[in-house]
């Protein structure tokens, strides 16, 4: 349950790192993982323009993951809607790790090109990530 005294909400607009992987947990639940990079320009002290990029993790879970692992390419621009997420988790050498990803419940490519269908073939309005889908 949430506090109604709270948010935790990111939005988010950005190109994908690499090209989004699908995959089937054990139980059969459907998750895709991709990384997002976003670019915040600003000036140094001597008025240089720089560029800096920051990269965010995101998980999706349910029936949007396939359409994103086929039509989700590197570079391609992507919106992102959803919350953060930390988790804890404990390396091979017993030191505890965490890592915050987002866990999205909306996605929508911005610009795909896919390389094995025609412009025909693209769907008209790409799924989103129903809540429903969410294991949790």
């Amino acid at each position: 349950m949430y506090d109604k005294n709270s948010v935790n909400k990111v939005i988010l607009i950005g190109r994908l790192g690499k090209d989004v992987e699908q995959k089937v947990t054990p139980s059969g639940s459907e998750v895709a993982n991709f990384s997002v990079a976003t670019n915040t320009e600003g000036k140094d002290k001597a008025g240089n323009i720089t560029e800096q990029t920051e990269w965010h993790k995101v998980v999706v879970w349910g029936k949007a993951t396939g359409y994103l692992s086929q039509y989700g390419q590197k570079g391609a621009r992507v919106y992102v809607e959803g919350r953060l997420q930390t988790r804890k988790w404990t390396d091979k050498e017993g030191v505890d790790r965490y890592t915050t990803e987002i866990f999205a419940n909306q996605v929508q490519l911005l610009d795909f090109k896919p390389a094995d269908s025609k412009p025909s073939e693209q769907p008209a309005e790409p799924p989103t990530v129903d809540e429903d889908d969410l294991p949790f």
